[in-house]
């Protein structure tokens, strides 16, 4: 019995001059391990008579407890120790003043289309959405652009690998979600006499093969949509000008229209502005002009509305395109549109 003593307060010793939880273990291992002092008494009792070793087994083993406790009591006392520690290293000041949180913000193309939906929906269109993979049909066929158009071309247009040639590809524009749009609202009105008014824009992500200070392989587009029985050209000029004055906040905003063309359109037109920088009188921003294109438009074409379902003889409408992007540049005297996708804070804090 006095053995088993001698061996637990050796232990206990043991224990209580480790200061490291690892170490712990190595010297836990010395008397609990297969080679320890318990174990080899324990390997003694096979040779003792069963009285003498059910008594020295019993001893054994109150004496491999109170190890144990000891072995636990300096494992709690080392963890309570390293906390201690961590604590006291990491401990917080509460006089000192906040550090405060750093402020996000909208990315500037992000305001730029918030605001261009906001001023639509004021004046009475929806704001509409569809796929960035889209289908040719969808993309060109739909839109009366010809089979041999160059903007169907792999020069000007990502398309799906894997997918039927020249079938799937990445839109150019968000016009296909006007044919989407119309498609589904003819069918949605079928059953009444008189189709309701279509008036929506469709921003989003676009995609071509082009990139350089003014242009990127992904760009952002709003286009506009207003179907109707009688909806004239007069109501286009109307609502791009009345848009554009809201949009820079400055009344003397004039707008004119150059005879163009696009295919879905007919007639067509680029929309010109007096230069937002000089007011009309030139600048080195507008090439001394004192106009900047900033929207394609035009009367939506007949073939258009017949692919979409709707009597051309009937209905009329217009349709509009223009880059939020470069009105951002305008608005905000950005140079260079590659800024907008480097993801570089210095650049976009100034916008927080």
């Amino acid at each position: 019995m006095q053995d088993l003593d001698k061996i637990v307060a050796e232990a206990t010793a043991a224990f209580d001059a480790v200061a490291d939880p690892a170490e712990l273990e190595q010297v836990k291992a010395r008397y609990l391990g297969r080679q320890g002092a318990l174990t080899e008494r324990l390997k003694t009792l096979g040779k003792l008579a069963p009285e003498e070793r059910r008594e020295l087994g019993a001893r054994i083993n109150a004496a491999k407890d109170r190890i144990e406790a000891a072995l636990a009591a300096r494992r709690q006392a080392l963890a309570g120790a390293k906390l201690e520690a961590r604590l006291a290293e990491e401990a917080l000041d509460v006089t000192l003043p906040g550090r405060g949180l750093a402020r996000g913000g909208l990315h500037p193309a992000s305001r730029t289309l918030e605001r261009i939906e906001r001023l639509f929906r004021s004046a009475g269109f929806d704001v509409a959405d569809g796929p960035e993979i889209e289908t040719d049909f969808h993309n060109f066929t739909a839109l009366n652009t010809p089979e041999d158009h160059p903007a169907r071309s792999m020069h000007d247009t990502f398309y799906v690998a894997g997918a039927k040639p020249g079938q799937v590809l990445l839109r150019t524009h968000t016009s296909p979600i006007q044919i989407r749009y119309m498609q589904a609202h003819v069918a949605r009105h079928r059953h009444l006499p008189t189709m309701p008014e279509i008036r929506i824009i469709a921003p989003g992500r676009v995609y071509r093969v082009d990139s350089d200070a003014t242009h990127s392989p992904m760009f952002h587009q709003v286009e506009g949509l207003w179907v109707g029985e009688d909806v004239s050209f007069a109501d286009l000029k109307g609502v791009l000008t009345d848009f554009l004055r809201n949009f820079y906040e400055d009344d003397s905003v004039r707008t004119r229209f150059r005879p163009s063309f696009f295919p879905f359109t007919e007639p067509s037109a680029e929309v010109d502005m007096t230069c937002v920088f000089c007011h009309g009188t030139g600048c080195r921003v507008c090439g001394q002009t004192g106009w900047l294109e900033v929207a394609g438009s035009g009367e939506v074409h007949p073939n258009v509305l017949r692919h979409c379902g709707i009597d051309p003889e009937r209905y009329i409408g217009f349709a509009f395109g223009m880059g939020p992007d470069r009105m951002t540049m305008l608005r905000y005297g950005i140079d260079d549109l590659r800024l907008f996708y480097e993801g570089d804070l210095r650049f976009l804090q100034q916008f927080v």
